[in-house]
């Protein structure tokens, strides 16, 4: 073996060769094999968050197998590793009259081999160790031991270096994390405009403006596409919490493995690929609210969590033995009967009487029908500056009224794509709407065949389809005369024509 001098110097050297702390690690492992048995070298820490013995860093000989990243640690073994605070370099093997290692023994795989252990201190405060292993029993002397004494330095400032660059990391991926979620969630909400406001919705607007300066969880409901986004918007932004963020989550489109980790986080090895600590949604709504529509859709694991939210105002992460107290406003969404699904047994009872402290309804557009002007004229301004079209096109005379007629089963959501779907096809001139049927010719004898089917098409271009369709069997395919296809849908036998050629469907003359 070299004399001590060199060997500092050499090992000094080569753990402070690279900023990454593997590569440095490995680095050391070439040199440190020249002097002494040396199989495998480890860099780990007892992490008290996670109960556990970390790895940072590993180097093996070839073929050597890559041990676990994380080895939880029985509790009371975690408490006296702390106690006794272990200050020069020894050697550990599988059969020494010690309670430390002969409970690790297996969980480290000490059996059959040997290990000296270097603990790494900094300013007196132990912050890790260094493991070096050689296989086969009986490999190290006390003096190999005293040598590595001389050497723990550099390696306790690569280590610590190590963790503050991981630190720094993590708290990269939160800063840029927070930034993502507030420029989606909350960025271009703070000006949106509530149509209907003071009409069709103004008692939803009255009950905003009860709720909005409190902190009481609320409840919103209605059908699909009536606006809760909208309204929870309207909540958060009119509340003192206007200034913090504004997390979303649609609890219907995370996978249920998923649900857990991404509403509540978890900690570094919880489960597999879980390689970081990570906070989740109701921590980064912490001094803002968070909005949980399709709140029908959280499976019972999740539901049981979310009440003990609402209880005590805390979230434990997945993996994690300690409650987070987490400072945020509730405000949940559903189209779905919660009370139906308390008795069908897939909604907690309890956590229903947490969530409807303040229950708002919000009617759909059947219901408020005289909203349906403006919010025609909004989406066609909204949607012609998304389609990049210069001027917005007027609206032709008695459009709006077969919008009114209509019942938008779709609610606000499919007044929307229509509108959209029109400015696509516009090509000059008013924009009519004359896909959409009127009040009356909903009310035909024709659509009375339409309602017994089990399942309508959602594209109007389907819906005109399946409807000429049923028009002409009623005729036997007739299109023209008296009693044909064209009179019973009161249009041109020509304007029909051309309809059937550009939806497909086929008829007497084109087959002939």
């Amino acid at each position: 073996m070299v004399n001590r001098d060199e060997f500092i110097r050499e090992v000094t050297i080569r753990i402070c060769s690279s900023l990454e702390i593997k590569e440095s690690l490995r680095n050391t492992f070439v040199y440190l094999r020249e002097q002494l048995p040396l199989d495998e070298l480890f860099l780990n820490i007892v992490d008290q968050n996670l109960g556990a013995l970390r790895r940072i860093a590993y180097v093996g000989t070839e073929g050597s197998e890559t041990p676990d990243e994380i080895i939880p640690l029985p509790e009371e073994i975690v408490e006296r590793i702390k106690e006794r605070c272990f200050r020069e370099p020894f050697i550990a093997s599988a059969d020494m009259d010690d309670q430390i290692f002969q409970t690790m023994a297996p969980l480290i795989k000490l059996e059959g081999n040997s290990d000296m252990i270097v603990p790494l201190h900094l300013d007196s405060e132990p912050i890790g160790g260094l493991t070096l292993r050689a296989h086969g029993e009986g490999r190290y002397s006390e003096e190999q031991a005293e040598i590595m004494g001389y050497v723990t330095r550099p390696f306790a400032i690569a280590l610590a270096n190590a963790l503050a660059h991981e630190a720094v990391l993590r708290y990269q991926d939160i800063l840029l994390d927070d930034k993502r979620f507030l420029n989606r969630e909350l960025y271009g909400h703070l000006g949106e405009e509530i149509i209907g406001g003071n009409t069709g919705l103004r008692n939803v607007m009255e009950a905003v403006r009860q709720v909005a300066p409190l902190n009481s969880t609320v409840l919103l409901l209605g059908e699909t596409g009536t606006g809760k986004e909208i309204i929870a918007n309207a909540i958060h932004f009119s509340s003192p919490r206007k200034d913090g963020p504004f997390i979303k989550v649609n609890c219907g489109a995370i996978p249920e493995s998923l649900i857990d980790s991404e509403l509540f986080g978890h900690e570094r090895g919880a489960f597999t690929g879980a390689v970081a600590e990570t906070r989740g949604r109701f921590e980064r709504a912490e001094g803002g609210s968070i909005f949980l529509d399709e709140i029908g859709e959280l499976p019972m694991t999740a539901q049981v969590r979310l009440l003990r939210v609402l209880q005590s105002r805390e979230v434990e992460r997945v993996g994690g033995k300690r409650a987070i107290p987490v400072n945020i406003r509730v405000i949940a969404a559903t189209h779905r009967n919660l009370q139906n699904m308390i008795g069908e047994g897939s909604f907690r009872e309890d956590l229903w009487f947490r969530l409807s402290t303040f229950p708002v309804m919000i009617p759909p557009v059947r219901q408020r029908k005289e909203d349906v002007p403006a919010l025609t004229r909004h989406f066609v301004t909204v949607k012609s500056r998304e389609l990049g079209i210069g001027m917005p096109p007027s609206i032709a005379p008695g459009a709006l009224m077969r919008l009114m007629e209509y019942d938008w089963p779709g609610n606000v959501r499919e007044l929307e794509n229509l509108v959209e779907r029109e400015l696509i096809r516009h090509r000059g001139g008013a924009l009519t709407f004359d896909t959409v049927l009127s009040g009356e010719e909903r009310r035909s004898p024709v659509a009375a065949v339409e309602e017994g089917r089990p399942h309508l098409p959602l594209k109007l271009d389907e819906a005109m389809a399946a409807h000429i369709t049923e028009v002409l069997k009623l005729t036997s395919g007739k299109i023209h005369g008296p009693g044909g296809a064209a009179e019973l849908l009161g249009m041109n036998a020509n304007t029909l024509r051309w309809r059937l050629d550009k939806l497909g469907i086929a008829y007497r003359r084109k087959s002939r």
